[in-house]
């Protein structure tokens, strides 16, 4: 690999590291002002509502500068909804405009992936990137829990303030925030040493409606596309799901182990590593051209899921996690490959990562949704959960009939 994607991991490391540290916060921050149970999926869709919205325009807004600079420009966004956060804003509207910052940033931290690199190492490179995200959110789930954990917060708090100068930062989560914004910045200087790359696919117009036709146009020919339509539906229906359960966890963790908010944040950090066990053996047994031959793993998964309202003990709680990321993590590594691939062929990097984005944050939209439906008409944890299971393998499986059914009709 070149010396700049090691820049452009570092980049993406913290960046991701702060929004996992930061969501963990928001979550203490609702909890401390007594929100409903509801807000929490709320809190989440107040995040990804930005990569619907600006679909259209954030992949012709990642084509038409280097890259690295979209990443700056993004990062600051995410930078300003953190300090606004911190300085009393209501986390639902803070959060969202840190999501803001993410819907602009996703387009360009892939679409520089296949502008740096040849086809033949997107699996390897995603696997890197897959990589370095899950242990930000391993990482961020283990600060964040720590963080937000008062008896560990207070001890800190003790020091945090210089003499004579009065911060402010008084609570667990704003202390968890404050350290968010600091790891913001670090990620901002990596962004400046990201190479500059000529800019490739740049949109031939900047108006609105314009750009509105043409994500239709680049949403059309995605879907139509027989790889690229498996790959985006797969990943949409992974990252919808896995969202969710995030979330799910923190409440079945509480429910099933008796975990407070901190020691239930780092547990959903097992997830995280067995996306990167996955991601490890999807980069070294899985080839770009045999990606669809993972979707049964899909299926499996979420089987898997439907076993959690059967566990109580915290070891085989840590063993069920791991295993549906490292489900997860094998198959949705090298769909997420094809569909660069594919999407990078059909129309440019950032206008594919834009459609993508768009269709796996309406699933996320739509299922948190669900969850907070259920939530606020009180269903039991263990419903919630076996609905998502059967909604997981059921779709899937339904993906890989129907893919199964178009390759006998292409070779009659």
């Amino acid at each position: 690999m070149k010396r700049g994607f090691y820049t452009i991991l570092a980049a993406q490391f913290f960046s991701a590291l702060a929004d996992n540290v930061l969501l963990f916060a928001a979550i203490a921050l609702l909890q401390q002002v007594n929100a409903p149970s509801w807000h929490t999926p709320l809190l989440q869709e107040s995040f990804i509502i930005s990569y619907i919205i600006l679909a259209p325009f954030v992949g012709a807004f990642a084509d038409s500068l280097p890259k690295g600079q979209v990443m700056f420009i993004s990062n600051s966004i995410k930078l300003a909804g953190c300090f606004s956060m911190l300085f009393g804003i209501n986390p639902l509207i803070a959060y969202g405009l840190v999501g803001f910052g993410a819907a602009a940033y996703s387009p360009a931290k892939y679409g520089i992936l296949t502008e740096f690199l040849p086809p033949e190492k997107l699996v390897l490179a995603n696997s890197w990137m897959e990589g370095l995200t899950v242990a930000a959110i391993v990482l961020g789930a283990v600060v964040g829990g720590i963080l937000i954990n008062p008896s560990i917060a207070d001890v800190m708090l003790q020091w945090w303030d210089v003499p004579f100068i009065e911060t402010g930062i008084d609570t667990a989560p704003e202390l968890a925030i404050s350290i968010v914004a600091a790891l913001y910045i670090l990620a901002s200087l990596f962004n400046l040493y990201i190479p500059r790359l000529p800019i490739d696919h740049k949109p031939i117009s900047n108006d609105p409606v314009f750009l509105v036709k043409e994500f239709a146009h680049c949403f059309k020919l995605l879907w139509k596309d027989p790889l690229g339509q498996v790959s985006l539906a797969v990943t949409t229906l992974f990252w919808g799901t896995g969202a969710t359960l995030r979330l799910l966890v923190l409440t079945w963790a509480g429910i099933a182990l008796h975990y407070n908010i901190g020691q239930a944040a780092q547990l959903t950090g097992w997830v995280a590593i067995g996306i990167a066990i996955g991601a490890v053996l999807a980069a070294r047994y899985v080839k770009i051209e045999h990606a669809v031959n993972v979707l049964p793993i899909g299926i499996s998964m979420g089987v898997v899921v439907l076993l959690m309202p059967l566990v109580h003990s915290p070891l085989i709680a840590v063993l069920l996690l791991i295993s549906i990321g490292a489900m997860g993590g094998f198959f949705v590594v090298p769909m997420n490959a094809l569909l660069q691939h594919r999407g990078h062929l059909l129309m440019g990097a950032g206008s594919s990562i834009a459609v993508q984005n768009f269709n796996e944050n309406l699933s996320i939209f739509a299922m948190l949704a669900l969850y907070a439906a259920m939530e606020k008409l009180n269903f039991g944890m263990n419903t919630i959960i076996i609905v998502f299971g059967v909604l997981l393998s059921g779709i899937m499986a339904a993906l890989y009939k129907k893919h199964r059914h178009d390759q006998d009709n292409e070779t009659i």
